[in-house]
């Protein structure tokens, strides 16, 4: 006998507005000093979207604040609220918050300051972990962290059980229905997720996405972005192939260029 399943319910929500080429570009500041992330943020403020900080500038940063004398504090403080400031609010916090819901509440209203235009949490964090943290949301946006994109296939059979593409749909659907405003998963799902008609609001963010020859790096599951934006990405984040190119603004156009391309 066939069992019965309960369907999932579509929450309705406003429609995705259409997005300028470049403003699909969220670029990466995996580095460890501020001055280094303010030159690319004045570099490439014109170029992309948004930026990302996550957990290697977050911790160096909170590393030097505790570490450094007394006679250059003031001036790393200030170099921090600089920068922040120069984001206007064009900012992926990628804090991957991952705890009990107390805590991911907490760290959710830690944020509110900042009022970042998104912030991650992982899917892992159960559905109550992630209703936590958007109900302390206030303006920003939620999006879940579903597979890292640097787990081989057979890994996340070790890790969780069944392929990274059925974990990835479980992982959004429990995020569709905590509430998450989207999801960040590799290139590779994205197919398998637009046929999927009660996951249709939810924001692609996505990772693991490399222009035509570049180098991978530790990313396993690729895609160019031409490629992930038909697969039906809304945002791609991209860290090397930009700020470690010996032109970063020329990168970054190219890759703009190509995503207009890919939605003609």
């Amino acid at each position: 006998m066939e069992e019965k399943r309960e369907p999932y319910i579509v929450l309705r929500r406003a429609p995705k507005q259409a997005l300028e080429s470049k403003n699909r570009i969220i670029v990466a500041l995996d580095v460890d000093d501020v001055r280094k992330a303010m030159e690319l943020v004045d570099l490439l403020r014109d170029h992309v979207g948004a930026f990302k900080i996550g957990l290697e500038f977050n911790t160096s940063s909170f590393a030097k604040l505790v570490t450094t004398d007394a006679t250059s504090l003031n001036a790393l403080w200030y170099g921090l609220a600089q920068l922040f400031d120069k984001f206007e609010g064009r900012l992926m916090y990628d804090g991957k918050f991952d705890d009990i819901p107390k805590t991911m509440a907490g760290a959710a209203k830690g944020l509110a300051p900042i009022n970042p235009m998104f912030f991650t949490v992982h899917a892992s964090a159960t559905i109550d972990g992630m209703m936590a943290a958007v109900a302390n949301k206030g303006e920003s946006k939620v999006l879940a962290v579903t597979v890292l994109t640097s787990i081989e296939e057979n890994e996340a059979h070790l890790d969780f059980g069944s392929p990274s593409k059925a974990k990835v749909l479980q992982y959004a659907r429990d995020a569709m229905l905590a509430g998450c405003d989207g999801i960040v998963c590799s290139p590779k799902e994205l197919e398998l997720l637009a046929k999927r008609p009660e996951l249709k609001s939810l924001i692609k963010v996505t990772p693991g996405v490399r222009p035509a020859g570049a180098d991978v790096g530790d990313q396993k599951r690729v895609m160019t972005p031409g490629e992930a934006i038909k697969a039906g990405a809304d945002y791609l984040v991209i860290g090397r192939p930009i700020t470690d190119a010996q032109d970063p603004v020329n990168a970054a156009d190219a890759i703009a260029k190509e995503i207009e391309e890919a939605t003609k």
